[in-house]
């Protein structure tokens, strides 16, 4: 027999549980399929919230060719076979599990089948598709984010599991308690199904089948912490590691630290984001938490678990304790916001290098002044192109360090940067 999750699939769009956004009167989705034809599109959610199920209502409700990849076990070759199928057809869908691990070569051998109407295409992804998903199939594309399920749509998804599914529904279930239930399956639909089905085979001999936290926690053999390493959990914990070492909180640091670790998350994953947080948060304001992030990287690459995390952990708490400043993260920001503002403005002549005597007869380099030959070694030219100049990027965060800084700049540039 079919596990529980594949037997109560919804087969139409009313039937969907937990993403009304999507499912409900009105929403774009429903009025697409009302009119018969739908856009490429994305459906990017942690696991077991209705990525693969929404593609077969759809798949249901149009009745048009329906071709499936998974993106794990299939490439281009695979890629381009359904495409020439699909040519010779009027219309037809290609839904490709976890899009996100086919890489960029992969990803664009879908680009000019979707920009023709060749094919529909149909992604589903756990992971944030601007990081991994090509901006050109990208824009090709709607996005439509799933959500976790709430808890009053994982209640009825039990109900309806007790009273509709042929195979339960020949026991007389009753839900006492469902704060196990849900816990454990995090806002997971197959993972809480799953649970259920093991619950009740579990019980199979009992009349009635009464479930209480205890039961689900004794059946499932260990109170889980929930932590999903594909999906949501895996961005909302990381996010709350990170803010916590920005408020400089040491205590919150290590809890989610400890949250991750013990879900088993990948040690350089952890390491990775320290080391950006290094520089983000903190930057100028102390630069040996950079030197401090990166050895933590090299040190738990070499080393793993379990004695990574107290690396991790020492790495964590300095972070969470040393002063803060965003200062460069923001000065990069808002040069790249200027450049994609104002374009690619020409190097000043007197910065460019005249490497041949055509260059220098165009002025290249000319009245250009050598640092070192001026007092304090600083000549005070302009560096910026004409249309920006006096242009400030940086501003020194309000700590010891880059008031330093700040002092630095101001008796070298005086007035010109605001310093």
């Amino acid at each position: 027999m079919q596990p529980l999750a594949e037997r109560l699939r919804p087969q139409h769009l009313n039937e969907l549980i937990g993403q009304e956004h999507l499912s409900g009167e009105g929403s774009i989705l429903q009025l697409a399929l009302t009119h018969g034809k739908i856009p490429s599109m994305i459906l990017w959610g942690p696991p077991g919230v209705g990525k693969t199920t929404l593609a077969n209502i759809i798949s249901h409700t149009l009745s048009i060719p329906f071709f499936t990849l998974s993106a794990i076990s299939s490439g281009v070759k695979e890629v381009r076979e359904i495409i020439e199928k699909a040519k010779s057809l009027e219309a037809a869908i290609l839904f490709i599990d976890e899009i996100h691990r086919f890489n960029k070569s992969q990803q664009d051998a879908l680009l000019g089948a979707v920009e023709k109407g060749t094919i529909t295409l149909i992604g589903a992804t756990t992971e944030n598709p601007s990081f991994e998903v090509n901006a050109a199939l990208l824009s090709r594309c709607h996005v439509f984010v799933l959500k976790p399920l709430g808890e009053q749509g994982m209640k009825m998804l039990l109900h309806t599991a007790i009273t509709q599914d042929e195979a339960l529904n020949k026991f007389q279930i009753e839900i006492q308690e469902f704060e196990a239930l849900i816990n454990i399956s995090g806002g997971d639909a197959r993972k809480l199904l799953n649970l259920l089905e093991l619950v009740v085979d579990t019980c199979f001999n009992q009349s009635p089948i009464v479930i209480t936290n205890e039961l689900v926690f004794t059946c499932a053999q260990k109170r889980i912490a929930l932590y999903d390493k594909s999906g949501e959990q895996h961005y909302d914990i990381i996010s709350a590691f990170i803010k916590s070492m920005r408020g400089s909180d040491p205590n919150a640091a290590v809890y989610w630290l400890a949250r991750m670790i013990e879900g088993g998350e990948d040690v350089t994953f952890i390491a990775r984001r320290m080391l950006i947080f290094a520089s983000e948060d903190i930057g100028n304001a102390n630069p040996n938490a950079l030197l401090m992030a990166n050895s933590t990287f090299d040190a738990v690459a070499k080393i793993g678990y379990p004695e990574s995390r107290i690396i991790l952990s020492q790495c964590a708490m300095y972070l969470a304790t040393c002063v803060k400043s965003n200062a460069s993260y923001m000065a990069i920001e808002d040069a790249l916001h200027m450049v994609k503002q104002k374009g690619d403005l020409p190097v000043p002549l007197h910065l460019r290098n005249g490497v041949s005597s055509m260059m220098k007869n165009m002025g290249y380099g000319k009245n250009y002044q050598y640092d070192h030959h001026s007092e304090m070694n600083f000549a005070g030219q302009e560096f910026l192109p004409d249309a920006i100049s006096n242009t400030t990027f940086y501003h020194p965060g309000q700590n010891a360090r880059e008031e330093e800084i700040r002092k630095f700049l101001k008796i070298r540039w005086k007035e010109k940067y605001g310093y």
